[in-house]
Parts: C-alpha cells; structure tokens; sequence
C-alpha cells in the first residue's frame, strides 16, 4: 500500500479497507493502543469472541500459527481481526508466512520504537497489503488540537489559554491524556466550558505548580515564597534533577522575552508573545522577574544551572553535597541575585 497521509489516518482507522496487516509502533505505547482499539471497532464492532484473536508473541511466532488465526472463517460470518502486542522482529518469519497464505482476516502488531531497518518495518513498509503506522508522541500545536478535538467529542469547549496549559503538561502518555480529558469533560459536563481556573483545579499536578511558583518566586526576588513553593514541590516528589531541568527552561523563556524587551517591546508585551503561554497565576511574577533580569545575566544563570545538573548528577563517591542540596542552593542563588538586582534598581 502506498504511504499513509497522516491527514488520511483517521479515515484509515476507521476503515482499513483491503489491508492486511497493520504495523503500529512508536514511543507513545498508549497512542500504540488507541490506535489498536479504533481498528478492532472498526472490523468487528462490539466484542465479538467468535472475530478476534489475541495471540501472546511467543505464540505467534511459532511455525504455522499466526498464518492458521489468519485463514481461519469466523462461526457468526463477517471478517476476523488477528491481534498481536508486544511484537518484535522475532514475528517477521511468521508474519511474512501469513501474508503469503489464504485468509481475509485483519493483523493487527503492537510494537515499541523500532528503527528503519527492523525487520518488521523492512518486512511491511514496501508491502501492497501492509499499512505501517508510528505513533509519536504530539506537542505543541498538534497536541492542542487534538485535546481540543477529545473535548469537542465529549460537547465541552475550552479557552484558548487553557488550552495551551494543557498542552504544555499533558501528552506524554496518550492513555494519560485520554484519562485526564475524560475527567475534564466530567467536571465541565455536557455543553460546558473550559478556563484557565477550571484546568488548574481538575487537572493541576501539585508538584509541577509548587515547582513553577519557587522559580517565578525566585526569579522576580521572592525569597521566602521561593523557599517554600520549592519545599512543597519537593513534598509532592519533585526530583533534584526535575527542579534543576525545570529551571533552565524557565530561564531560557525569561531569556526570549528579555531579548524581545531589548529589541523595544514592553515587558508584558514580550510575556504574552511566548508559547506556550505564561500561566495565569504567575504572570505577575513573571513580569516582574523580566523587569529585573538584562540578556546577559540571564545566560550566565542558565550556565550555572547547567553546571548544577552536572554536579546534581556526577554520583555519590565524587560528590558529597547531596542532590536535593544542589537543587536548593542553584534555585536560592537565583533568588538571591534578583533581590540584588531589586535593591540596584
């Protein structure tokens, strides 16, 4: 079969047509299972026992297996889907075998990330009857839409900024993001709409936010709001290394303001230009840091936290501070130069 457009894709799923075999595989193993889902709905509706197969790998891959699921006749009529999880290029023999025989029945593989020369891909790519499918995991834009299209289907709009939070948090597991949008749904009820309140109070992660409020606490001067979001953040299970990696990149989105700041624009203007957007809750803070912080020092302040991670990460024998200490010190060292540069000011 020829390419798939991933504009086609939802269309496809729907109906596979005359496919064969379909080869899902990708990091997003969540999106790996929808995708499985959507196709079984589409050949065989409801449950049917009597029209799907589920064969562990090991059993799929002996001789003779997989091409017997996929000649056999369903007792209630109509056509037979052949599902397989986990596959590997251990199944390329065996799949090559079913493909050669009879039979009009559907395989469906479920595989992890597979490179370009993996047998399965090498196997299924040129074939007529194949469709291979990766699955990725979205960002950005594209996962906004597709948030904003799971909404849609559940009768609930969202607001645009609330929108970009999501997507800004969400996405790292499409069954996450699925279960998190279910909820959404379920707090905004039939008709409803979505706000930048509502997502923070369904979906907020209690770490994600404590850890966003210390560094824009940090950043605009606030020591001793710095001091305590950080600790929260590090009761809800924040690692040292998250918090440190969490910094750079608020550092560097000050940084891209600073630097549309210098070029002319006003610091609230250059806030609201960044993607995603600066979270409702800590606009002020954000404004007030960019206020404070010129291009430069912000670079050097993403070096020295570069420099932290590497300490953070070097391994117990050669570094007696200990990771949470090295977390705490690079993030109060960032508060503490933004109180220096209040009193310049």
């Amino acid at each position: 079969m020829a390419k798939l457009d991933p504009r086609r894709l939802p269309a496809f799923l729907a109906d596979p047509g005359r496919a064969r075999a379909v080869l899902l595989h990708g990091e997003d193993a969540g999106l790996v299972r929808e995708r499985a889902d959507a196709l079984v709905g589409a050949v065989i509706g409801a449950n049917d026992p009597f029209r799907l197969a589920e064969l562990p790998r090991d059993m799929a891959s002996k001789p003779g297996a997989l091409s017997s699921e996929m000649a056999a006749l369903s007792m209630t009529g109509g056509r037979r889907l052949v599902r397989v999880r986990d596959a590997s290029d251990a199944l390329a023999a065996a799949v090559k075998e079913a493909l050669a025989g009879p039979g009009e029945a559907l395989l469906v593989l479920e595989a992890g990330e597979l490179p370009a020369k993996a047998k399965l891909r090498a196997l299924l790519e040129p074939h007529p009857d194949a469709q291979v499918i990766p699955c990725y995991r979205e960002r950005g834009a594209e996962l906004a839409g597709t948030i904003a299209r799971m909404l849609q289907e559940q009768g609930v709009a969202i607001d645009p900024p609330a929108l970009d939070w999501l997507a800004s948090r969400l996405g790292e597991d499409r069954q996450m993001l699925r279960r998190e949008v279910e909820k959404l749904s379920l707090y905004a009820g039939q008709g409803g709409r979505l706000t930048e309140e509502d997502v923070l109070a369904c979906a907020g992660d209690g770490a994600s936010l404590d850890l966003d409020e210390a560094l824009v606490a940090a950043t605009a001067g606030d020591i001793p709001l710095a001091d305590r979001a950080l600790e929260a953040a590090f009761t809800e299970g924040a690692s040292p290394i998250a918090v440190l990696r969490a910094a750079l990149r608020h550092i560097q989105r000050l940084h891209l303001a600073s630097l549309s700041v210098a070029a002319g624009a006003s610091p609230s203007g250059a806030m609201e230009g960044l993607r995603p957007p600066v979270f409702f809750r800590m606009k002020g803070g954000f404004e007030a840091a960019l206020r404070l912080w010129p291009p430069h020092l912000l670079e050097a302040a993403g070096s020295a936290l570069l420099e932290a991670e590497k300490r953070g990460k070097s391994g117990s024998a050669a570094r007696p501070i200990p990771d949470r200490v090295v977390a705490q010190t690079a993030i109060l060292t960032l508060a503490r130069q933004a109180v220096s540069l209040k009193r310049r000011g």
